[in-house]
């Protein structure tokens, strides 16, 4: 046999004028790097370096007395900025040390009983520990041969929050980062299902502007933004009207299909909210499946807040018609206590993932279905994809469902709580009583200074956020501006939801007396 022979390469001459290539790294620091990589050999120096960071960690935990320490961007900004990224500190503990100045001392611990903003929640050590095995080993969740249990750990997952939703023997899912993305694959998985009869380019081509989204008028702004992602006209979503307590109106939605019909308008989706954002509102999510059931209308519910029932000994009859829906949002990382990012899309059919398919040949090639090999990338709008399951799956496997619901639903009373004391709080108004864990409200003067409560309240808002001791949301309510307690800690209590009242109140109506007295003491005319 004769061996082939290959041309040498060298390196192309620089052409006359051109500027060289800056030389190589030097190789005497390549000792120094591979020692920074995880393998057998340097196992003591990841003992160590993790366990320093955990410390630190830990020390910050036992010992912020606020959640927040209140700095302003401008104040923080000069330190990050100064930090030279092209000299190495050369040393964990000296990145650590610094790390304190840049970040921990600043940050905002969502632990803190008196965090009441955002739908951010305390999170369970069992997930803490998935997160640092899951880190370590780096699996990647797009195929079987770069993740192998790590797939069939996230399938069984996904099996066991269908069978809660109740979703039946068909359903399948897929880990996500988050609701906006769950959303926004849940909408082209509708697109394309209503595609489907358009057979050819052109067809497709004009029905595409004519579809339309129904959402409540209190949902979710990913709803708009996925529409935008998907190719649909602007005036695609339409928001429809909601009840006094804030959830969809399924009369209206009747109505607006009926009426997207005869305008000759195609309903590609009605999407459903379990827990809204400001409100914890739950739409009647029976009724909407039977709607979108007569109509042939795919449901999508967004139960990125309210999934937390799935587990509640208590509330589970909240999410009653869930198991209806076609696709279903699920943030394991809001009311499952787990740390961000904790997601899933379930769907109550899985040929519909098929739209999400692509196979490439070096990484999923179409034989691979036909060899039974389980590749998550065919069912993922995401290739490479962290192994989030594992913080839920040890999570399970420590605490159980059972621990879960029981904190969820801890939460949920206190929210109540909460909402019992602000409404009778004659200094507040309170919207509406939420079915989960908001309560939006708005501290409202009296007499002349009525006229100052959207800026005394967003001055109470401002003020609470630079003292550090609380942080609570915002938010419009009709126009006007409303404060919001999201309520996600067991640890919060009714003395520290009037604590942080009693904070607002005063910040409000120092606000309110400093500009009433201006005004009367302004000279006229």
């Amino acid at each position: 046999m004769t061996v082939p022979t290959y041309p040498v390469e060298t390196d192309p001459p620089v052409p006359t004028g051109a500027q060289a290539a800056p030389p190589p790294v030097s190789t005497s620091a390549l000792p120094a790097a591979r020692a920074q990589l995880l393998h057998g050999g340097s196992v003591e120096q990841y003992r160590r370096a993790i366990a320093d960071g955990v410390d630190r960690v830990a020390r910050r935990v036992a010992t912020v007395d606020r959640p927040a320490t209140g700095v302003a961007p401008a104040e923080l900004a000069p330190l990050v900025n100064t930090v030279d990224l092209d000299r190495p500190l050369g040393d964990a503990g000296a990145a650590l040390d610094e790390l304190e100045d840049v970040y921990l001392r600043d940050a905002v611990w969502f632990h803190h009983p008196r965090y009441l903003a955002h739908l951010n929640c305390p999170v369970v050590i069992p997930a803490l520990l998935g997160e640092a095995v899951l880190s370590a080993v780096n699996s990647s969740l797009d195929t079987w041969d770069q993740s192998a249990g790590a797939t069939l750990i996230e399938r069984r997952l996904i099996d066991w929050t269908a069978a809660r939703l109740g979703l039946g023997p068909d359903a399948d899912g897929v880990f996500t980062s988050g609701g906006s993305q769950s959303n926004l694959q849940a909408l082209l998985l509708a697109r394309e299902e209503a595609c489907a009869a358009a057979t050819t380019p052109a067809a497709r081509m004009e029905l595409l502007p004519r579809l339309r989204v129904l959402t409540s008028a209190a949902g979710h702004f990913s709803v708009q933004k996925s529409a935008k992602l998907l190719g649909l006209a602007p005036d695609a979503v339409i928001a429809v009207p909601t009840d006094a307590q804030r959830r969809i109106r399924p009369a209206a939605v009747r109505d607006e299909i009926t009426r997207c019909r005869q305008a000759g308008l195609v309903v590609m989706a009605v999407v459903g909210t379990a827990g809204t954002t400001d409100f914890g509102s739950i739409d009647p999510l029976a009724e909407l499946a039977g709607i979108c059931a007569a109509a042939g209308v795919w449901l999508h519910v967004d139960a990125a807040y309210g999934c937390g029932l799935l587990v509640s000994p208590t509330r589970r009859h909240l999410l009653d018609g869930i198991e209806r829906a076609d696709s279903v949002t699920v943030d394991y990382h809001k009311s499952f206590f787990q740390p961000v990012s904790s997601s899933a899309l379930l769907v109550r059919d899985r040929r519909a993932l098929r739209h999400a398919t692509y196979h490439a040949d070096y990484l999923n090639p179409a034989r691979m279905v036909q060899q039974q090999i389980p590749n998550q990338v065919d069912k993922s709008l995401q290739t490479t994809r962290r192994f989030d399951a594992l913080k839920l799956w040890l999570t399970l496997r420590v605490m159980g469902p059972d621990a879960l619901g029981a904190l969820f639903d801890e939460v949920v009373d206190r929210a109540a709580e909460a909402w019992q004391l602000v409404s009778e709080d004659p200094r507040f108004e309170v919207v509406t009583r939420s079915q989960l864990s908001t309560v939006v409200f708005r501290y409202l003067p009296t007499g002349p200074g009525r006229e100052l409560a959207d800026a005394a309240n967003l001055y109470a808002r401002e003020a609470l956020a630079a003292s550090g001791l609380a942080v609570v949301a915002g938010t419009r309510v009709d126009g006007r501006h409303f404060l919001k307690f999201t309520l996600l800690n067991p640890a919060t209590t009714g003395d520290d939801v009037g604590h942080v009242l009693e904070l607002i109140a005063g910040h409000a109506g120092r606000y309110v007396r400093d500009n009433t007295a201006a005004d009367l003491t302004c000279p006229v005319g």
